[in-house]
């Protein structure tokens, strides 16, 4: 494959290198490489790496989820003159025909391996774009460079990126600095969560050096096992890309890859939402920690519950709408399980003061064979609505 190297020292005397993905699979295994060669790490990942791998005085870990994105973290390790090494292995995929996407499963695919990406090499831009050498890899798959169905959003995403990644490269070429991002494009392998199994360190170690390598000398592009494998693989794609595409996807279906099966967990919530305040937001935000895909229903008026409502219905939805942890707000029923058959919610979310009440031991028995959950969330003290109706009234 033609690739672009530029002769660079295979090393460097920054001393610190961040890691968004750094507790699992390549990651965790690139991230022990630099270890040995004496970098501190910054590992970013919504968990801590596993004990044991990499020695605890070696990194420090940020809890980082990048459905929602943190600027002012990775802007703050930007700035930081002793990192001079970013890599992005973050990222989520399965095989599925696209009708088995939910629309959850399509966000956080795409906000995940491309957006969010994106928006980290922006806050490290400055750094790549400069004279001063910096290293930068991200790994993107060899799906984003052929065609790929029953993984078409996965393929989607990381089409996004090796493409920016292709683009980026020629605007810093362009700009006279010897800085490259490096994209690494493999299909799967073996040793790692992402793919259902282990973290096996000693089964991605090579395939981790070679990436190292391959980074340190700001190469461009690096598809492992390019000339064994892929380089007809991407030739017999360009010759027939939809010869390649049947066959691709016969060949996913008869192995037994393909896994149609639900894998998104949606939560439903239910309140009437007058003069939206802190309350509220907290019970959402919970709600939101605990599914993919959260629907909030806003209820008419307020005499379920005796009370007057002082915003508009459709205010109030409105309202609700705007906040980043709904998905969906919906006209609410007079009873949570006259909407289930309508939404098929996995979760139900109401205070802890309705749990024993008639009400709610009903809920329970009519879901006791349909696999919903109800989560109770205990009451807070804070800001209420009554608190607030009342000094309206007063």
């Amino acid at each position: 494959m033609n690739r672009q190297t530029v002769n660079g020292r295979s090393g460097t005397t920054s001393k610190k290198a961040v890691i968004v993905g750094g507790s699992n699979g390549l990651g965790l295994a690139i991230g022990s490489v630099l270890a040995h060669q004496g970098f501190f790490l910054e590992i970013c990942d919504r968990v801590a790496p596993e004990q044991g791998i990499i020695k605890e005085d070696s990194f420090t870990y940020h809890q980082c989820d990048l459905l929602q994105f943190d600027e002012s973290l990775f802007r703050k390790m930007a700035e930081d003159p002793d990192v001079g090494v970013l890599i992005v292995t973050a990222g989520i995929g399965r095989i599925a025909d696209f009708e088995y996407h939910h629309i959850a499963e399509i966000d956080k695919m795409m906000t995940i391996n491309s957006v969010s990406t994106i928006k980290i090499l922006r806050s490290f831009y400055s750094r790549i774009h400069s004279k001063e050498e910096f290293f930068s890899c991200v790994l993107g798959s060899i799906a984003g460079w052929l065609s790929s169905p029953a993984a078409s959003v996965y393929a989607a995403s990381k089409a996004a990126v090796v493409r920016f990644i292709e683009s980026v490269n020629i605007e810093l070429e362009a700009s006279g600095t010897g800085n490259r991002i490096l994209d690494v494009s493999p299909a799967s392998f073996k040793g790692s969560r992402f793919y259902g199994g282990k973290n096996d360190l000693s089964l991605i170690a090579p395939l981790a050096e070679d990436i190292v390598r391959h980074m340190f000398f700001h190469d461009a592009l690096f598809i492992p096992q390019y000339d064994e494998i892929f380089k007809d693989v991407l030739d017999r794609y360009h010759n027939d890309p939809h010869e390649y595409g049947l066959h691709s996807y016969d060949y996913k279906k008869e192995s037994g890859r393909i896994d149609n099966a639900k894998r998104v967990k949606i939560g439903y919530m239910s309140g009437t939402f007058d003069l939206f305040h802190i309350g509220h937001l907290n019970i959402i935000r919970k709600a939101k920690a605990q599914c993919d895909y959260l629907i909030v229903g806003v209820h008419p008026s307020g005499k379920r519950k005796g009370k007057e409502t002082f915003i508009p219905f459709e205010e109030r939805k409105a309202i609700v709408a705007s906040c980043k942890y709904v998905d969906r707000v919906v006209d609410a029923l007079p009873e949570d399980t006259d909407i289930w058959p309508e939404i098929h919610y996995d979760k139900l979310f109401v205070g802890s003061d309705y749990k024993g009440s008639e009400r709610f031991n009903r809920y329970e028995e009519f879901f006791s064979d349909k696999d919903v959950e109800i989560v109770y969330f205990p009451y807070t003290q804070g800001t209420s609505s009554t608190q607030l109706r009342d000094r309206i009234n007063s």
